[in-house]
């Protein structure tokens, strides 16, 4: 081998390296960021191609979790604030708006599975009714 082939040789070897980082470091970026129910986009749909949007839905509130390249941006809204879900079915995928009674922005989530949307809207509005129904109405009745 020639010095010029060795050093074509370093080229693609570095290459592959960064190409192998990279890919690593977009697929650890789309992993679930919590436990729990997160539900995450498709790559295939808008803006969702590298970083996945993510949502967790607890009892108490619903997050909105973006990667980034460097660090992420998360939303919050506790179960008190949502004034309304909406499902807006497309042919593939569905979006799905979470309204807040604060009048701040709604979390607006693309590229989920019309099941996951489904999902979504059914864990939030039965988290609600249990939040608004207070702690008494939790206790059983052998307890009171």
């Amino acid at each position: 081998m020639t010095g010029e082939q060795d050093w074509l040789w370093w080229l693609a070897a570095v290459a592959f390296a960064v190409v192998a980082v990279l890919a690593w470091w977009v697929w650890s970026k789309g992993r679930p960021f919590a436990s729990g129910d997160v539900f995450r986009a498709s790559r295939f749909s808008r803006g969702n191609h590298l970083f996945p949007t993510q949502v967790l839905i607890t009892p108490t509130s619903v997050v909105q979790h973006t990667p980034r390249w460097i660090g992420k941006r998360e939303e919050t809204i506790h179960m008190a604030h949502i004034s309304s879900v909406r499902i807006d079915t497309g042919l593939v995928f569905s979006n799905v708006l979470v309204e807040t009674s604060g009048g701040s922005d709604p979390i607006v989530c693309h590229g989920h599975r019309k099941g996951d949307a489904v999902q979504m809207k059914t864990l939030i509005e039965r988290y609600q009714s249990e939040y608004f129904r207070g702690p008494s109405a939790r206790r059983s009745p052998e307890s009171a």
